[in-house]
């Protein structure tokens, strides 16, 4: 998702859509492509010096310190830190940000986008130092509820545990806003919301936003034959609607959630994790936790080198954050190939089910047939899918994964054989 003007920062925001031409789905999206060139890293490092804090005006951006920051931080009693899921710089000035805060304020909350509600037990389990990471993992559903590398988010957990503070799953679970994409907003009653209230409207500009990158990934009308070129401009349409909905509920789950935890937590800073789209312009969780008579939280976010600097300047309804602080990120490189097994997986009595094994499947080499319920797997018995899946996701190029499953009345001893990395 993107700003709606589209010559808007080039901040990776990440927003994910639950709807897309009618169909239910959970996708990654990032905005159109600016239009406008951007500017050189020269010019950005100008605006906004990596490592450094800028606060955006009408005037264009000033300088301000982390002092600054911290003691803006610690008066509005909450704080949005903006994040692109995937990218290691933005969860390092997160982390760094939560330090500064720290120091100065000890009593923190920090509340997190990436867990549903469900998920509270664990994390309080986690911060009392009864999980280890793996449990923490499983525990929490990781790989099911979020998904992305948790080495990117085990350094601030690990710091929430060092200084016990507490972590607050403030999400909802997918399938409430799947829910809501489906039948709308009226169609799902507030405890199939898991409690969450009706969210207040969007502003008319994050409306906008949220139109403009609906439309622009819709899929193709010749390939799929569903929306028509007139429909893709109206924004009354049910499609539309619906999907907004659902944007508002995430919204307003996380805002309540920390509404919520303000309360349990009288005098602490609330920290928010979640991603840049949420934060940014105040359209979205500070809008909402407005709406619920919370006062407006710091909004902070990270500020590429390449980003457009026009972003930071304007009055304050055009600002991007209250203030941004530079970052370099490295540069990406392609991530290496993921092993895969090609079983479909599914719950079995005593372990985990094989609904399906793809052919010339390093599985089906290795003997693994549709009914086999996996016992253990690198030595451990799985408790669930995502067990297995963390098994093969550790397996490097070129080794061997023990599995053992029960097959009928026969246990058998099985050896997955991972082909070694192709030579460059």
């Amino acid at each position: 998702m993107s700003h709606h003007s589209r010559s808007a920062v080039r901040l990776p925001a990440v927003v994910m859509l639950v709807l897309v031409a009618g169909a239910v789905a959970a996708a990654t999206l990032s905005g159109p492509a600016a239009t406008t060139p951007a500017k050189p890293a020269a010019t950005a490092d100008a605006c906004v010096p990596v490592g450094a804090w800028r606060v955006p005006g009408e005037k264009g951006p000033a300088d301000a310190s982390t002092g600054d920051i911290v003691t803006r931080a610690i008066a509005a009693g909450a704080v949005l830190l903006g994040e692109t899921h995937d990218s290691a710089e933005h969860h390092r000035w997160q982390l760094q940000t939560l330090t500064a805060l720290h120091a100065r304020h000890p009593d923190l909350v920090i509340a997190l986008e990436m867990f549903p509600r469900r998920a509270q037990g664990a994390l309080d389990r986690w911060v009392a130092g009864e999980l280890d990471e793996q449990a923490f993992l499983r525990e929490s559903e990781w790989r099911e509820v979020w998904g992305h590398d948790p080495a990117h988010y085990l350094p601030i957990f690990h710091f929430a545990r060092m200084n016990r503070i507490p972590l607050v799953a403030v999400n909802v679970s997918r399938s409430v806003t799947r829910a809501v994409s489906e039948k709308g907003l009226a169609g799902v009653s507030r405890t199939e919301r898991e409690g969450v209230g009706d969210p207040a409207p969007a502003p008319p500009a994050y409306e906008d936003m949220l139109f403009e990158s609906w439309g622009a990934h819709l899929p193709d009308d010749a390939a799929h034959g569903s929306l028509g070129r007139t429909e893709r401009t109206d924004r009354k349409q049910p499609e539309f609607r619906r999907f907004l909905e659902s944007q508002l509920v995430w919204d307003r789950a996380i805002a309540e959630g920390m509404a919520e935890a303000a309360s349990r937590h009288p005098g602490a800073v609330v920290v928010g994790l979640m991603g840049t789209a949420h934060v940014m312009h105040g359209w979205g969780v500070s809008h909402q936790l407005q709406a619920l008579g919370r006062p407006a939280p710091l909004t902070l976010l990270p500020f590429e080198r390449d980003a457009d600097c026009a972003t930071l300047a304007g009055g304050p309804a055009e600002r991007l954050a209250d203030a941004v602080f530079g970052v370099a990120a490295p540069p990406r490189v392609a991530a290496p190939a993921r092993p895969r097994l090609g079983i479909t997986l599914e719950p079995a009595a005593g372990g985990v089910g094989i609904a399906e094994v793809a052919k010339g499947s390093i599985a089906m080499r290795a003997g693994l047939q549709k009914g086999d319920v996996i016992l253990v797997i690198a030595g451990r018995a799985p408790k669930s899918a995502a067990d297995v899946a963390a098994a093969v996701m550790r397996q490097a190029p070129g080794t061997w994964l023990p599995i053992e499953v029960q097959r009928g009345e026969q246990r058998l001893e099985l050896i997955a054989r991972f082909p070694p990395a192709p030579a460059e």
